[in-house]
């Protein structure tokens, strides 16, 4: 029944574009090239961004990183095993992904650092990634305060998960 249920509702809608006398092939083509010209303009941008990020993994600054800064975020009550998550979820959500699936692996899905993983991955976004996104498609060149905000989103979301998993499974 549910696999029925993407072709129903493109039924209702070619059906409802018809009674409504919209040409459909026409409307559909003119959205594929729509979609067309805006993956197009955020291209470059994810290439440049995607690439960084293998660069970061492979040349080990990430790891260096991750060592540098894990008394601070220890400090902020984030645990020392989830610093490369935290590191590389604003850049890349596939990569937070392996990392967090390491972190549980390594460490149990139902230990302490294994929950806060996945509440992390649960509440943060990749930041760069949707602003590169959102803001190449809109040709949006100066991201202004949107960057920063962002990030103190995120680390907000990084405390705030921490401290969910203490108080919810101490």
């Amino acid at each position: 029944m549910i696999s029925l249920a993407v072709p129903v509702m493109l039924a209702i809608i070619i059906t409802y574009a018809m009674y409504r006398r919209v040409n459909v092939f026409s409307a559909m083509t003119e959205g594929a090239k729509e979609g067309l010209k805006t993956t197009a303009g955020i291209l470059p941008a994810l290439v440049v961004l995607l690439s960084a990020i293998e660069l970061l993994r492979s040349s080990g600054a990430q790891e260096a990183l991750s060592n540098l800064l894990a008394p601070v975020f220890g400090f902020l009550g984030i645990p020392r095993e989830t610093v490369p998550l935290v590191l590389i979820r604003p850049f890349s959500g596939s990569g937070a992904l392996a990392v967090g699936s390491d972190i549980m692996s390594r460490y149990g899905a139902d230990s302490t650092v294994g929950r806060t993983a996945a509440v992390m991955l649960g509440s943060t976004e990749t930041t760069f990634y949707t602003i590169a996104v959102y803001f190449g498609a809109a040709g949006i060149k100066k991201t202004r305060h949107a960057v920063a905000a962002a990030l103190c989103a995120d680390l907000a979301g990084f405390i705030m998960a921490s401290l969910t998993v203490r108080l919810f499974w101490g």
